[in-house]
């Protein structure tokens, strides 16, 4: 990678001169998931302040729970009872069946809500921050199995999204869903468990190279007692550790807070957390160290606040610079959720037409492959997983079979239009608007919603020509306007971000 920045210059503020148009583009698609006209049209009046002002806004719109998640969260003392009090058998067998259909719907539930919530063009830009938060402290349905945890693990995530990152990683730590996730739940005085120490330090705060295998046994002890019952975080005396533990060369009778603190003493600390933004944000190449260390130096002196670290590194120059323009790889989520956007669509209520193309894609929403989260970047893109996105597209412009639409489908069809939703496809009126351009224009507007990058004369002369080809005008416009979209949303240029 060719860098025009130095790592000294690299993280000051875009200078005023350089906010427009394509800035503003570049920004609401990294930081959300789309650039929508009319919000390009504002961010670009407002400036780059106002804008990331109003992206990451000091008391953001939150992930409301889910009704199933919060049914299931009350009914589990019940379950887990009667689970105890059933014999072996079928009694048994239909408690346990009964209560992995509850779970499967609940996560089924707050993912779609999730989409839903995300889609929102207020909400798009703090939902990603805190999906990609959720990708460095990572949990998975697969092994916490209860949803609502997991849910409690992301709300806890976006409540201090913003705020210090020392007192996230402490309220982390005190995740139910982590508790579960990494351990902790096994981790007693004579006996420490070294699964959450060992990730806090290698993924979640510093990165390989900066510890020891003592650190790390150490520190084991420091969290030791840490428990959860019902979604309620506990620490228990009698099975915590007091003893001497040295850590980072410091001696004392530390906590698990305690070894927070000494972590983010280190200069890893700081440039951790901008490391895997690079990553998530920017660019499947790492950037080389000195500058991840020179924006963690930055944010280590204003005292680890997150909301200041999401303005300096989304208003830098770096974050503009010409060679990480429209050459990310989009998400399966990215990608979904920018048709959603781009097309004014609503997200279709229905599991098997938007979960399960996510998960052929790749992503299956709060259920990360490992510890690791999502590896991201080119890992998106193979012959399946872009079938499936050529698939996806194609639904879109169909029309929604709902006689093939099972009972419990209708009636959460139902639900969705009683709340405002009906747009789950791409109708006569989507297209309206561009049937009255000629074709020169319409190709142009096409391409400026639809592309992150200018696209290459000949490649613009080739949907100027396929519109072109309207003779008979009316129905046979708009199919062609049909075609033209569905081959743009399907093109690699618009995999891009």
């Amino acid at each position: 990678m060719n860098l025009t920045l130095a790592a000294a210059d690299a993280w000051q503020p875009l200078p005023a001169a350089e906010w427009n148009a394509e800035a503003a583009r570049h920004l609401l698609r990294r930081a959300g998931w789309s650039a929508l006209p009319a919000d390009v049209n504002s961010a670009t009046g407002d400036g780059l302040a106002a804008t990331l002002d109003r992206l990451f806004p000091p008391q953001p719109p939150l992930f409301p729970e889910p009704t199933l998640i919060a049914n299931l969260r009350e009914d589990a003392p019940g379950i887990a009872r009667r689970l105890i009090a059933a014999p072996e058998g079928i009694d048994r067998k239909f408690l346990l069946r009964e209560a992995r259909e509850r779970v499967q719907l609940a996560v089924q539930d707050m993912s779609l809500k999730w989409l839903q919530y995300a889609a929102q063009p207020q909400t798009a830009a703090f939902a990603k921050w805190v999906l990609f938060l959720s990708d460095v402290y990572v949990v998975g349905i697969d092994k916490v199995k209860n949803p609502a945890l997991v849910w409690q693990h992301f709300d806890l995530l976006a409540h201090n999204s913003l705020g210090s990152a020392p007192a996230l990683a402490k309220a982390v730590s005190r995740s139910p869903a982590m508790v579960v996730y990494l351990d902790l739940n096994q981790n007693r005085r004579g006996a420490p468990n070294e699964n959450f120490a060992r990730e806090l330090f290698e993924l979640f705060l510093l990165g390989e190279g900066n510890y020891t295998e003592a650190d790390i046994k150490e520190s084991a002890r420091a969290f030791t007692g840490y428990r959860q019952q019902f979604g309620v975080f506990r620490q228990v005396p009698n099975q915590h550790d007091p003893g001497i533990k040295t850590i980072f060369g410091h001696t004392g009778s530390f906590t698990g807070d305690d070894v927070i603190d000494l972590a983010f003493k280190l200069p890893a600390a700081g440039a951790f957390l901008p490391h895997e933004m690079v990553k998530f944000y920017l660019s499947d190449t790492p950037l080389p160290p000195e500058y991840l260390l020179t924006l963690g130096a930055g944010w280590r002196s204003g005292g680890y606040n997150l909301g200041d670290l999401a303005r300096r590194f989304f208003g830098s120059r770096m974050f503009f610079a010409p060679e990480f323009r429209g050459d990310f790889i989009k998400s399966p989520v990215q990608f979904y959720l920018g048709l959603v956007q781009d097309l004014g669509l609503s997200i279709t209520p229905l599991p098997r037409q938007v979960l399960v193309p996510l998960r052929q894609m790749g992503q299956m929403l709060f259920n990360p492959p490992n510890v690791r989260g999502w590896v991201g970047g080119r890992t998106w893109i193979n012959s399946a997983t872009l079938g499936v996105r050529r698939q996806l597209v194609e639904s879109l412009f169909s029309p929604l079979d709902e006689d093939a639409l099972n009972a419990d489908e209708q009636v959460e069809l139902s639900a969705a239009r009683a709340a405002g939703a009906g747009n789950f496809r791409v109708s006569d009126e989507r297209l309206a608007p561009l049937a009255g351009l000629d074709p020169a224009a319409a190709t142009a507007q096409l391409l400026a919603d639809f592309l992150a990058l200018p696209a290459a004369p000949e490649f613009r002369e080739s949907v100027r020509q396929f519109l072109a080809a309207d003779s008979a005008g009316g129905s046979h416009r708009l199919h062609l306007l049909r075609r033209a979209m569905v081959t743009l949303l399907q093109s690699p240029e618009y995999q891009l971000c």
